[in-house]
């Protein structure tokens, strides 16, 4: 049998060959995207930006930042500035320009509150899916909005829903602006629970996470004891400019 029958199973041995090559192939390029994907959602940098996008701040600091992005949630941002000043903690505001001209009074208590003042642009576009000039545009006229409000010269720029390409950070380099992500998101904006908002929020913590959340009723809720955690672990809750600038420099 193995006489009449050789070239079938040499045959069968090269196949099979063949496919332990192709096996060993395809698991290292599982591995490789596997491992790009968990470096992307922890942090995708541990010491600087990626691409000129920031998904953290120093990894080698005790730095956190929780920041916040506003289109909406009016009603809830008085409150979160009163957890924020009993827990003495400032931080980053990305504003929308059309929630900014609806609500200039509210814009002014967060600045005069001593938070710093970021750029979400002007209509919450997906920034992924207009040309340089339209992203120019959504960045510019926030950016004078703000400033004819606050004369404030802001640089930091967070694109509505992350979504962005070569094409919005280079228009906001061109801009004097650095484009931030964050390194997780509570998704308060779609999960109205407290507990799931908190869990997010603190789930392994490191040096240089950058937090998003939102003004919501359970954020609201869930604010005092995110603070509380960080600070009994440690870390600094501070505005996103300071947790880039080792980065930065």
């Amino acid at each position: 049998m193995f006489i009449y029958c050789g070239m079938k199973r040499i045959h069968i041995g090269v196949i099979n060959f063949r496919k332990y090559w192709s096996n060993i192939a395809i698991f290292a390029m599982i591995l490789v995207v596997g491992l790009v994907a968990f470096v992307g959602g922890i942090g995708i940098s541990a010491s600087s930006a990626v691409n000129g996008v920031y998904y953290n701040g120093d990894r080698n600091s005790k730095n956190v930042t929780l920041m916040i992005n506003v289109y909406w949630g009016t009603e809830y941002i008085d409150e979160m500035l009163a957890v924020l000043k009993e827990k003495n903690v400032k931080t980053t505001f990305f504003i929308g320009g059309t929630w900014a001209v609806l609500n200039q009074d509210m814009l002014k208590k967060i600045y005069e509150d001593g938070h710093e003042i970021a750029n979400h642009g002007y209509h919450h576009k997906d920034h992924d899916k207009i040309s340089q000039e339209e992203n120019l545009n959504e960045i510019t006229n926030t950016h004078k909005i703000v400033k004819e409000l606050l004369g404030v010269e802001m640089n930091l720029f967070a694109p509505p829903s992350g979504a962005y390409n070569k094409t919005t950070v280079e228009a906001a380099g061109n801009l004097g602006y650095k484009t931030i992500m964050w390194t997780r998101d509570t998704i308060d904006w779609r999960d109205h629970n407290t507990d799931l908002i908190y869990n997010r929020a603190v789930k392994n913590p490191n040096g240089g996470d950058l937090v998003l959340m939102h003004p919501t009723k359970n954020t609201l809720e869930a604010l005092p004891q995110i603070i509380d955690f960080y600070q009994s672990k440690g870390f600094n809750l501070v505005p996103v400019s300071s947790n880039i600038q080792v980065l930065s420099d």
